[in-house]
């Protein structure tokens, strides 16, 4: 018997609510990342601090965003998406609120700690989103749709965030007005969000994807959730399948928020001697290149090359060109055209990073998804934090002065560094071919053995 296609289109229409609501949660995920970058000056006017307190602000939200990762996906496949997401948006909300009303440094890291925290909570909910509401060979098509609505919100904090400071006189104000807002949204998650198409008496999409592929379904019986250890233990005694690309993923976003969430808008200032709304306009292009590229590599790599390993391979190529060029150049280049370009590009190819999460979500069954990609997760922001703080360290100058191009170029040239040895472990990283079985789920009787393959994405 077929399924009734109204029920189908109530779905397919359906899931882009749910879709909305949690990408909208998605763009603060993005605006907070880079937002200490666009104000990192007025916080050292207005607290009477150095780079290095800058540079543990900035790294404090990725510690606590990197260790809500596996929680995340723990909490995820307990909890559910409208759970995790709604309460932890929340929390963000208390943070931006606490940073908005915040008289000591102190208290400003206290909200960025909470905020890193919330907004962590967010990403593996969406992704466990796109596995259920989505086909299979949407999954790296969404995800770079999802990357980009992420980096609007790097484009809002780079451009709007210092033109709505300056406009109320007061940066302070804005992140006051972004947790009120984020506790509407946060009501938004618990009104709108559902977890399955299921749950509104619905075909799921792998039912519907049987269907339009004209073969019989057979629902999935007696399959338990996996424990959570035994799912740990699957993603991290994956081997080749998971750790050299969380290893490349390490460099290749820990490079890529030192440069666009810290001191990529100081360098423009210090050693170009442009002003704050032209530094901000210039590094809001890193976020427009990967407004375009995160949707580009995913189509891609869907549809065109059938291939995640390939497109991530030419995309970290290109970046590792663009970060060579960046730091032998640096001070050099004084054209606005040239550092358009170069922007553009850094963003665009360093986007491309978006294809990885299918490479490693396709060797894991559907019932751990968001533990594995919780646990991938780790290893981006724990770059991010870890080169945050050294780079604070390598940039430290005496109270009044500013750093030397000299100093830039070394912070630079140890990304460059560090970027080739990801590309490294990023050619002997394995994708996931056709003829391949995803990693096994452990299963205690026959009736999990039976259904375990309809599970399996």
């Amino acid at each position: 018997m077929g399924i009734n296609q109204d029920q189908v289109s109530k779905v397919m229409k359906y899931r882009w609510v749910v879709f909305v609501i949690l990408a909208l949660a998605y763009f603060f995920v993005y605006f907070h990342r880079v937002s200490t970058s666009v104000v990192a000056s007025d916080i050292m006017s207005t607290f009477g601090v150095g780079a290095a307190s800058i540079g543990l602000l900035g790294s404090a939200y990725f510690y606590a965003y990197t260790a809500m990762q596996l929680p995340s996906g723990i909490l995820t496949d307990i909890w559910g998406v409208k759970k995790t997401a709604g309460v932890f948006t929340l929390l963000a909300a208390l943070g931006a609120i606490l940073t908005g009303v915040a008289s000591s440094f102190t208290m400003v890291l206290l909200g960025r700690v909470l905020i890193g925290i919330g907004v962590g909570m967010v990403y593996i909910p969406v992704m466990k989103v796109l596995a259920i509401w989505f086909k299979k060979n949407e999954f790296a098509s969404m995800s770079g749709v999802l990357l980009a609505v992420g980096n609007i919100g790097a484009l809002s904090a780079a451009g709007p965030l210092a033109m709505m400071a300056a406009f109320f006189g007061d940066w302070q104000k804005v992140f006051l007005m972004l947790g009120i807002f984020s506790v509407l949204l946060a009501i938004g998650i618990f009104t709108l969000v559902k977890e399955k198409p299921e749950d509104m008496g619905c075909p799921s999409i792998a039912e519907i994807e049987a269907q339009e592929k004209g073969e019989n379904y057979v629902a999935p019986k007696g399959v338990s959730k996996v424990p959570m250890g035994e799912a740990l233990r699957q993603t991290f005694s994956a081997g080749m399948k998971f750790w050299p690309i969380s290893i490349w993923f390490f460099f290749m976003y820990g490079s890529l928020m030192v440069y666009q969430g810290l001191w990529g808008g100081p360098f423009l200032r210090d050693v170009l001697g442009w002003d704050n709304a032209t530094s901000a306009g210039i590094l809001s292009l890193i976020a427009v290149g990967m407004i375009f590229g995160c949707p580009i590599a995913g189509y891609l790599s869907d549809k065109v090359l059938k291939s995640r390993k390939k497109v991530l391979i030419a995309g970290t190529a290109v970046y590792i060109v663009l970060w060579g060029v960046i730091w032998s150049q640096a001070g050099n280049i004084t054209s606005t055209t040239a550092y358009i370009l170069i922007h553009f590009l850094f963003g665009f190819f360093g986007g491309f990073f978006v294809v990885s999460y299918a490479q490693v979500k396709e060797w894991f069954p559907a019932s751990i998804v968001g533990t594995s990609t919780g646990a991938y997760n780790i290893f981006p922001f724990l770059g991010g934090a870890i080169f945050m703080t050294i780079t604070g360290k390598m940039m430290e100058v005496p109270s009044g002065t500013t750093a030397s191009v000299a100093q830039y170029k070394s912070v630079w040239l140890l990304m460059f560094a560090c970027m080739i040895f990801a590309f490294l472990c990023l050619l002997v990283s394995k994708e996931k071919g056709s003829e391949e079985a995803a990693v096994p789920v452990k299963v205690t009787d026959i009736n999990e053995a039976s259904a375990s393959t309809q599970r399996y994405r």
